[in-house]
């Protein structure tokens, strides 16, 4: 009898030791998980970000793992409230965010946090406001875009004259860094006299900024140069000057420095983008994550750089 008892006694042990809770390691022990939610990766800036963050991940795969997920939509913003909602379901150790709406996404963000989730908030920021409203502290990780929308328009404006004609298209309206770009945009054409004649949303999207930038080119013939909030929009930009018969006499500046503007440059068809290294934000973010989990503690905003691209720029860097 007693044998029998030790018997099934080791069998409810064997039983317990295999079940989920048994078999998960200590939480000093195991590896934390860091989600990466990003905007559309449709748009070439964010699948550069993903895969920089996996190769990061690989090379680091004793250090973390990595839950990396975005939205097909740039303005489909539920659909990011709801990858947040699943993070938080899965109680992952921190969040990694570039946020579609610089407003809506901070109170799921909270909600993170309010369960002892750490949230990194890259790429575009949060409204201040609201954070403040919310009583919500988060750590920005990403550039001056103002600064680096300045320096493109700066650059522009010395190919130009006072009293020329120019137009803006933004990005949304809703998203910090596309404001900020415009507001790079106007001080550096402000700063060199010469006149914005329109500024107008495209959303992020090469279609809507093609129509916009065909409606622009009709009204304004006198118009000398387009400056895109993005690259995706500088690339709609550009086909409608080419369907206008317009491409040499109407410049074009982006943001963003996407692969498929570069040959563009160096074929004159735009004239700079603005690089803001979106394979290093990512990892900034990561980075910083890891720390707070490490250290307990919340790290202050972290800029990040901004550079102009040029024709110039880009010969020096293929000798």
């Amino acid at each position: 009898m007693t044998a029998k008892i030790i018997t099934l006694l080791s069998f409810i042990l064997a039983l317990c030791c295999i079940s989920p809770g048994c078999s998960r390691q200590p939480a000093s022990a195991s590896r934390p998980r860091i989600a990466l939610i990003m905007k559309s990766l449709a748009n070439e800036f964010f699948q550069t970000m993903e895969n920089a963050a996996k190769t990061h991940q690989q090379e680091n795969s004793g250090e973390y793992d990595l839950l990396a997920n975005g939205i097909k939509d740039e303005q489909d913003v539920s659909r990011q409230i709801d990858l947040v909602e699943q993070m938080i379901a899965l109680r992952v150790d921190a969040i990694v965010i570039a946020p579609a709406d610089s407003k809506s996404l901070v109170l799921v963000c909270k909600k993170a946090l309010d369960a002892g989730i750490p949230v990194i908030n890259i790429d575009n920021k949060f409204d201040a406001s609201v954070l403040a409203d919310k009583a919500v502290k988060v750590p920005f990780v990403g550039p001056d875009n103002r600064a680096g929308a300045k320096l493109a328009g700066d650059y522009l404006a010395k190919k130009l004259n006072p009293g020329d004609k120019v137009a803006i298209i933004e990005g949304a309206p809703n998203a910090f860094n596309g404001v900020q770009r415009r507001l790079g945009f106007e001080d550096a054409m402000k700063a060199a006299r010469i006149e914005i004649v329109s500024s107008q949303s495209a959303v992020w999207e090469t279609s809507r900024a093609n129509q916009v930038a065909s409606s622009i080119i009709t009204e304004q013939p006198q118009l000398k140069a387009i400056l895109c909030a993005n690259d995706n929009m500088a690339l709609g930009a550009v086909a409608a000057l080419r369907a206008a018969g317009r491409s040499k006499d109407v410049m074009v500046i982006g943001f963003d420095n996407i692969s498929a503007v570069n040959q563009l440059i160096r074929d004159g068809q735009i004239l700079a983008t603005v690089d803001q290294h979106g394979d290093r934000l990512a990892i900034y973010g990561i980075e910083y994550a890891l720390k707070i989990i490490k250290n307990k503690e919340t790290p202050e905003d972290r800029e990040t750089p901004v550079d102009l691209v040029t024709a110039e720029g880009l010969r020096n860097i293929r000798k």
